[in-house]
């Protein structure tokens, strides 16, 4: 550009800056991105002046409307990837919760499963039977045993286990 055309974008931009920013600013609702953008038009317009000077309001507006209309597509676009990351990894962070859950049942489980090998067969299939949600009726009928003997049977068979539990986890000197 030369000096004339610098004097007269110079005009122009003093003229016409407050009311570009403060359209931008009604438009976004937040003043230092309408700061940007209001410079965004007039390097628009230094780069590619309308070909009609007495048309320069106008072209201005319709600018300055799409520079602000583009950067609010642009905050709802960046907000829901924002939203879907974190949704992302919200559920990642429950997978990987619940699969350190599975794994420490699955440690628990083999844990509780050495504890009963080491109990009496009888014993290993009463508790088996009764935590697999047999009735007494059931456990009785499986076993071949009478009915009242089962919650003895059990209470008994509970009190082992529960020692080899207690000696395993006790500290050993």
């Amino acid at each position: 550009m030369e000096g004339q055309e610098i004097d007269v974008f110079r005009t122009v931009f003093d003229e016409h800056y407050p009311i570009v920013r403060r359209k931008l600013m009604a438009l976004i609702q937040d003043e230092a991105a309408a700061e940007d953008l209001a410079q965004e038009v007039f390097i628009r317009l230094y780069r590619n002046p309308p070909d009609d000077p007495a048309a320069i309001g106008a072209w201005l507006h319709r600018v300055l409307t799409r520079i602000g209309y583009d950067y609010m597509s642009k905050q709802i676009r960046e907000r829901k990837l924002k939203e879907k990351q974190e949704q992302y990894f919200d559920r990642r962070e429950q997978l990987l919760s619940s699969g350190e859950e599975i794994v420490l049942k699955r440690m628990d489980q083999e844990e509780v499963r050495e504890w009963m090998d080491e109990l009496p067969e009888r014993d290993r299939q009463l508790l088996m039977l009764k935590y697999s949600g047999y009735s007494y009726a059931e456990i009785a009928e499986e076993l071949n045993v009478r009915p009242p003997l089962v919650g003895s049977m059990l209470s008994r068979a509970t009190s082992k286990l529960r020692r080899k539990v207690q000696g395993k986890s006790a500290p050993q000197s």
